[in-house]
């Protein structure tokens, strides 16, 4: 009987440890079936870059970070959260026998902690401390699936890779080198560890976290999720700004290089990206640096910031960024800055800004007196230049800021170099005065300023509006030197009417008004003026007092001839115009006392003449009588 009772004791436990056994078989096919899926995700595009795999030689896996940019330069590092045995079967990947990672049991409990309190401020409910069940739940709960996506801030995989930062079990590249190898099997996070800046590119942005399954055999190349700012920067020709009328802002005519008059108001745009990983970032630095040159003063208070979302600008309040005025105080360099600190956020205080928002600046500055004509002494570009880079925030889990390269645009003024001279002699001519005005749509019939005037508010070569024509002030007054030369700097390309006011004496007719234009032809890539052609207006074209560049010397023919390719000179900017006077030609009245004698002794010969013709005519009358 007792032994018939052992009997049924054994077989009872021999049938309930057959029954633990296929129910512990059935979860096990549960859980590979959903980190089979998990595996399938991550391989085609979840929160992991795409990768290409293939079996290499050796233990351990490889993985290659693919930057063309920026693999020589920026260093990458990767920490394994799950140790697992990972099988391929053809096309298929099986993950199972899921641990926590960690080369010692501390390292192991800070990966656990880490991920498990990244997990709970998803779901406050989460209690388990098991891996498997980690990674279950980083299957049916993880975002941002597609090869495009960025993940958020509170996003599991950002909150992972930020409770690691500290952690000393990240593997990392050497820079020059952008591979990690002798990696085990698992799961394994992968996050840019340094920020490259190439000498001809921008400050790279970090990897959003890409979380990737590793066989422990082949060589997987892993493409960084992220994109780097930039900024690009242009102005607005002034004839263009005039044509726009109602909004620069819609205009099609932003270019690399414009030209101005002094003192006229030109207008810059600056447009900036966002790193397509802004929601990974909870906090934004964002900041314009503008270096005006000095013949350049910025127009303060004229700066208008916007958001640019599918071509509608949206403006942006002044109170969520500072500006810095540029002066002589700050070497002449603008700043439109997003801060950070201080319970400001950056452009993360900003609503509507996203990662394919567009940030765009625009403010207004003058040419001044200091302004460069043609092309600085020791510059490689011509014209009034002014460079914009971009700070901005390029680390999510730690503060890292990157900048752009420079973006560069130039205004270009025009110098005129007006001669007087003697039509005859083709000699300079001292005391001749002139007037210069616009004869373009936008500022047609201002006059331009000869001098500086304080108590007009005015600078040499800038634009005015004289009210009273027939009381011109002194400073649009231009007076020849002894040499006949006028120089006239800080023009605008256009069109200009020259008139004479007063000859160089009282002997000289004036010259007739003449109407000419500057047209200049650039090489936006070198910022230089690679043509320049000037001439008069069709009806003045028959004038023979008007010539370009240096006469050619024949004197006497009282012709003004230009000798070819001399009227104007591109790489300075330079326009030259030669106006001839002629003198008048009058008998000469010295010997006076003689020339009355003549005609007194012309007028008796006259009167004895007649006295003689009358007598010898009464003599012949009274002969004829006899």
């Amino acid at each position: 009987m007792l032994r018939h009772r052992q009997m049924m004791t054994d077989r009872m436990r021999t049938n309930r440890k057959t029954e633990e056994k296929k129910m512990s078989m059935s979860k096990n096919i549960a859980r590979l079936a959903v980190t089979a899926g998990l595996t399938a995700a991550l391989s085609f595009g979840g929160v992991m870059a795409p990768v290409t795999m293939a079996f290499a030689e050796g233990t351990g896996s490889t993985v290659t970070f693919e930057d063309a940019d920026y693999a020589a330069s920026t260093t990458y590092k990767g920490i394994r959260i799950f140790k697992a045995t990972v099988t391929k079967t053809g096309e298929n990947t099986t993950v199972s026998g899921i641990e926590w990672a960690g080369a010692d049991a501390d390292t192991q409990q800070a990966i656990q902690d880490a991920v498990v309190k990244a997990i709970k401020v998803n779901n406050k409910n989460y209690d388990s401390t098991n891996a498997q069940d980690a990674a279950d739940w980083l299957s049916a709960h993880a975002e941002g699936i597609g090869t495009d996506s960025k993940v958020a801030s509170d996003n599991v995989f950002s909150l992972i890779a930020a409770n690691l930062k500290d952690s000393t079990a990240w593997q990392k590249t050497t820079k020059g080198d952008a591979s990690l190898s002798g990696l085990d099997a698992g799961y394994w996070l992968f996050l840019t560890d340094t920020a490259g800046k190439p000498a001809d590119k921008s400050t790279d942005a970090f990897t959003s976290p890409v979380y990737a399954v590793i066989d422990g055999e082949s060589t997987t190349t892993v493409k960084p999720k992220k994109s780097v700012p930039t900024v690009v920067k242009k102005v607005l020709d002034d004839a263009d700004a005039y044509a726009a009328v109602t909004d620069i802002k819609s205009s099609d005519k932003w270019k690399d290089v414009a030209d101005s008059q002094i003192g006229q108001d030109v207008n810059y745009k600056l447009t900036g990206t966002i790193a397509s990983n802004y929601a990974t970032f909870d906090t934004y630095a964002y900041k314009f640096t503008d270096k005006l040159s000095n013949g350049l003063d910025y127009v303060n208070g004229s700066v208008k910031v916007y958001a640019l979302n599918d071509e509608k600008y949206s403006e942006i309040d002044s109170n969520n960024y500072t500006v810095t005025n540029a002066d002589t105080s700050n070497n002449n360099t603008l700043t439109v800055d997003f801060k950070v600190g201080e319970g400001k956020k950056g452009l993360k205080d900003v609503n509507g800004v996203n990662a394919n928002t567009k940030i765009v600046v625009f403010y207004k500055a003058k040419l001044n007196s200091h302004a460069v004509i043609g092309k600085a002494e020791g510059s490689t570009m011509g014209g009034n230049t002014n460079t914009v880079k971009l700070t901005y925030s390029n680390n999510p889990y730690a503060e890292g800021e990157g900048e752009t390269i420079g973006d560069t645009v130039a205004d270009f003024a025009f110098k005129l170099n007006l001669n007087k001279v003697d039509q005859g002699t083709e000699k300079g001519l001292q005391g001749a005065v002139f007037t210069i005005q616009s004869a373009d749509g936008n500022s047609n019939g201002q006059y331009i300023a000869s001098k500086p005037d304080t108590t007009a508010g005015v600078v040499a070569g800038q634009l005015v509006t004289v009210t009273d024509t027939n009381n011109l002030p002194d400073y649009v007054m231009f007076t020849s030197d002894k040499e006949g030369k006028i120089p006239v700097s800080g023009l605008d390309a256009g069109s200009y009417t020259v008139t004479e006011v007063q000859t160089p004496a009282d002997s000289y007719t004036k010259a007739s008004p003449f109407t000419f234009t500057i047209s200049p032809t650039y090489d936006e890539m070198t910022m230089k003026v690679t043509d320049l052609k000037a001439e008069v207006s069709e009806s003045d074209k028959i004038r023979t007092d008007i010539a370009f560049g240096t006469l050619d010397g024949t004197a006497g023919d009282n012709k003004l001839t230009g000798k070819d390719g001399t009227g104007t000179n591109a790489a300075a900017g330079e326009v030259t115009i030669n106006v001839g006077n002629t003198k008048s030609i009058g008998l000469p009245l010295t010997g006076l006392n003689g020339v009355t004698f003549t005609w007194i002794a012309g007028g008796a010969v006259l009167c004895i003449g007649v006295a003689h013709l009358i007598r010898s005519r009464k003599q012949a009358e009274e002969s004829e009588q006899e």
